[in-house]
């Protein structure tokens, strides 16, 4: 018999803000509370400037209200239900579990770790982008439980995964619609000596233009350009973990060199986000070859990769874009 799970669940937005959480439902009494040793306080969160757009901090400043001490209570019978329910749903049969690690050289915009205790037994699962088939349903009947939206699906709506959105090489679409791209922003900076994070490039399509180490209007040229370089370089299918081959094969020789975050927002405010420290995703140094070509800065600072690693971008990005 389950006597209880335990849902930590991490959201990275924009540069240094970030949220973790840690939800309790207890069978044994009945109730359901946050237990974690740094809770959010409102809407605090690292100021920013230049931004392509703000829509994560509305997200970020609600889950961290969201984030209490209040202890939810239900009944038996509520947890007779729920524990019925759960157990038709299979949540996780035929499942493969990912490690769950507090740091990770390339972080995703949300990953999730969920440990059943039950009377004679233990199981730990965790995952990043593979969410299991039955996820919603399993928000729903947590929601009927305690009057909360425990997995933040309305949060989810406004965030790149394949929950909601199909990630294809050339977009991000949603219910077969190609989303409208509406703002990139990239940036990269030392980690040591500190550098404060902040924008190298911001690409707005809306108001056609392009500021950071590059000040000019954007013209028709330059966005179809840019729009058939994510394409190219598979850009979008980043937050993926068939591109972090590198990542997980040789860790960078100055793990205190360079970080680096990229965020792509479409219209209605939906986030794409990804970060990394001192590490990229398989074809990033493609990409960044072709940009130097493009533009003659070296704007996505390949001079800071070892050649070594270098040698080893080369040989998962043509494995990937063969």
């Amino acid at each position: 018999m389950i006597e209880k799970i335990e849902i930590t669940q991490r959201f990275n937005f924009k540069r240094l803000n970030r949220h973790y959480e840690c939800f309790t439902i207890d069978f044994s009494n009945n109730s359901a509370y946050y237990k974690i040793s740094e809770r959010g306080s409102g809407d605090k969160f690292l100021s920013e400037s230049d931004l392509c757009d703000d829509s994560w901090i509305e997200i970020l400043s609600g889950l961290r209200r969201n984030m209490t001490s209040e202890i939810r209570h239900f009944n038996l019978k509520q947890a007779d239900k729920f524990l019925n329910d759960f157990n038709k749903l299979n949540l996780f049969k035929d499942f493969r579990s990912e490690n769950f690690s507090y740091f990770e050289k390339i972080e995703l915009i949300y990953s999730c770790n969920i440990i059943i205790y039950s009377t004679d037994n233990y199981e730990e699962y965790a995952f990043k982008n593979n969410f299991p088939i039955n996820w919603i349903k399993f928000g729903e009947i947590l929601k009927e439980l305690l009057n909360f939206d425990v997995l933040h699906l309305d949060y989810q709506k406004q965030m790149v995964t394949p929950l909601f959105y199909d990630v294809c090489l050339d977009g991000v679409y949603y219910d077969g619609e190609l989303l409208k791209l509406k703002a990139i922003e990239f940036g990269h900076y030392r980690t040591y000596p500190y550098d404060i994070p902040k924008p190298r490039l911001i690409i707005d399509f809306n108001k056609k233009r392009i500021d950071g180490y590059i000040d000019k209007n954007l013209s028709s040229g330059d966005e179809n350009a840019i729009l058939s370089l994510l394409e190219k370089y598979h850009v979008y299918n980043w937050i993926f973990d068939e591109y972090h081959n590198k990542s997980n094969t040789r860790d960078p020789d100055d793990l205190e060199g360079y970080d680096w975050y990229l965020e792509m927002v479409f219209e209605e405010g939906i986030i794409w986000h990804l970060f990394g420290y001192n590490d990229y995703p398989d074809t990033y140094v493609c990409l960044a070859r072709e940009v130097e070509k493009l533009t003659g800065m070296d704007l996505l600072e390949i001079n800071t990769i070892s050649g070594e690693d270098l040698v080893l971008f080369d040989k998962f990005s043509k494995m990937l874009l063969m």
